[in-house]
């Protein structure tokens, strides 16, 4: 920043110390700018010889170990992926520039059908009034998707003249997505689907596109990933807000393994979820789920997520949470479902009768949430203590009684001591009619996640992770509000980029505004 000459100060020792500080700030810039070439000259380096590796293994792709190697070039090329989708995200857009020439592109495919959309003036010149004559136009095709199929779609925009003042006029040409860019929204949120809902990497992608004969190179669709998901972080915020915002969240996580850049191998990361869903408790509230990826499972992780977050977190037994519930107002409800698994696997394994007993008393209890389902919270509260109250009462003797007839190291006795232990948290729903018997809304939301990883074997980096989390956010919050996820997203990027900063939370899943008859049917 420029200091006025004139608003300099004239004591010699204010003068120094000024000159000293702004030294200072340059240093820490040149520091900063400094550690993203290095970053990014490791990053160039790094994914070059992956590609190197890659070229390799495919002149080796012959013989009784083909398959072999075939899975590691998929592994490879999901790294690369990553890799070149990280490097896209980390660097910030460049602004246009009137001194160099755009580097050249590869004109979009002749045999594709065009939609033109003409973008007319005004034909009176804004100036003195007179008739507009058209000299000329500009013409910017933009390369779009539409369900099966390609198209292209030209931006005509025509130049008009005043014969009068020699005034030219012409319609501002319509933003995109990605500045530059071909992809148009519909196009960008399908690879966002294809990858993290439909778990179709990039590569396959670009090979399914080859088919309709449009050639797009991983590194391109990794480019527009990587653009996309810095365009959206606003939106990811507005919904972290939204969800931190509830008085009871179900919390769960699942490991995700992660390349280590350099090392060839890779490190256990965990994807954690965080569901605001109160539609049982017969809530009109949106319901929603936030992921956040952390890269390992160390117990800081949830209080770092939920550090605003204060009301009922239903969760595991993971003592990674105790210290939620012990250095923050947060209340404890543990989950039923993970106690009858338990039980359930006993019974298949052994056919234990007194497993069976268990799971028969356990059923009960759900019996009668199935009844009170989407009721409200006091009726919830007051059907349980009537109703499930005695029979936990008598669940929790039979389960001490028993423990004292069974080996005390046996499956059974793991079982019950686990129950048994987390009694308090078990049975608090009882009195509280916004808690649910269990977490299975939080599990719910992280199947995608285990479908996503027997396809993509592991992620490429941290930055990887991290993108994933955000993208399976508003996937899944749009799933939860019974929304077409391809056509939010379609729709979110359309507007995304002229949309006000302070009103991104206008675009969130159920307050954007779609087409009813693309809506999915409302979640029951």
């Amino acid at each position: 920043m420029r200091i006025a000459i004139e608003n300099l100060p004239d004591d010699i020792e204010t003068l120094k110390q000024l000159v000293i500080e702004k030294q200072a700030l340059i240093e820490e810039r040149e520091a900063r700018l400094e550690h993203q070439r290095a970053e990014e000259l490791y990053l160039r380096t790094w994914i070059e010889k992956l590609k190197l590796e890659i070229a390799r293994l495919r002149r080796m792709q012959f013989g009784r170990s083909s398959e072999k190697l075939s899975e590691r070039i998929e592994q490879l090329e999901l790294i690369v992926e990553d890799l070149e989708t990280s490097q896209a995200q980390a660097s910030p857009p460049r602004a246009p520039s009137a001194e160099k020439t755009p580097p050249a592109r590869k004109p979009l495919p002749e045999h594709l059908p065009r939609e033109t959309v003409t973008h007319e003036p005004a034909t009176n010149c804004p100036d003195c009034g007179g008739t507009m004559q058209r000299i000329g136009e500009d013409v910017a095709e933009m390369l779009e998707y539409v369900p099966a199929r390609f198209k292209v779609i030209r931006h005509v925009r025509p130049k008009l003249a005043c014969a009068c003042c020699e005034r030219i006029a012409q319609v501002p040409a319509p933003s995109r997505p990605l500045d530059r860019g071909i992809p148009g929204p519909g196009l960008l949120a399908h690879v966002l689907v294809s990858k993290y809902a439909d778990h179709l990497p990039l590569y396959r992608q670009a090979g399914i596109y080859a088919r309709e004969g449009v050639e797009l190179e991983r590194s391109t669709l990794a480019d527009w990933v990587g653009a996309a998901a810095r365009l959206l972080d606003p939106l990811v915020t507005a919904l972290s807000n939204h969800v931190l915002a509830a008085e009871k969240l179900h919390a769960d996580d699942t490991p995700v393994p992660v390349l280590q850049p350099g090392r060839g191998t890779t490190k256990t990361g965990r994807l954690w979820t965080y569901v605001r869903d109160d539609r049982p408790a017969g809530s009109a509230t949106p319901p929603a789920v936030w992921f956040r990826y952390s890269p390992d499972r160390k117990g800081v992780r949830p209080l770092e997520h939920l550090g605003s977050f204060t009301g009922i977190l239903q969760a595991d037994g993971y003592a990674g949470f105790d210290q939620l519930y012990q250095s923050k107002p947060i209340t404890e409800a543990a989950c039923w479902a993970h106690v009858r698994r338990k039980f359930y696997d006993l019974h298949q394994a052994t056919d234990s009768p007194l497993a069976a007993e268990a799971l028969a008393r356990i059923g009960a209890l759900y019996a009668i949430e199935a009844e009170i389902r989407g009721r409200p919270p006091e009726e919830r509260r007051q059907i349980r203590q009537a109703r499930a109250g005695p029979l936990l009462a008598e669940l929790h003797g039979w389960l001490t009684a028993t423990l004292t007839k069974i080996p005390t190291k046996s499956e059974l006795a793991v079982a019950i001591r686990y129950a048994l232990t987390r009694w308090a948290a078990l049975t608090r729903y009882a009195g509280d009619g916004r808690i649910e018997i269990d977490n299975n809304a939080a599990e719910r939301a992280l199947r995608d996640v285990a479908l996503g990883r027997k396809n993509y074997l592991f992620a490429g980096s941290d930055a990887g992770g991290e993108r994933a989390a955000a993208i399976y956010s508003l996937l899944g919050s749009a799933k939860l509000n019974g929304v077409d996820p391809e056509l939010y997203l379609r729709t979110v990027l359309e507007r995304i980029a002229d949309h006000p900063i302070n009103r991104v939370d206008e675009l969130l899943p159920w307050r954007v505004e779609l087409e009813p008859a693309i809506e999915l049917r409302r979640a029951a």
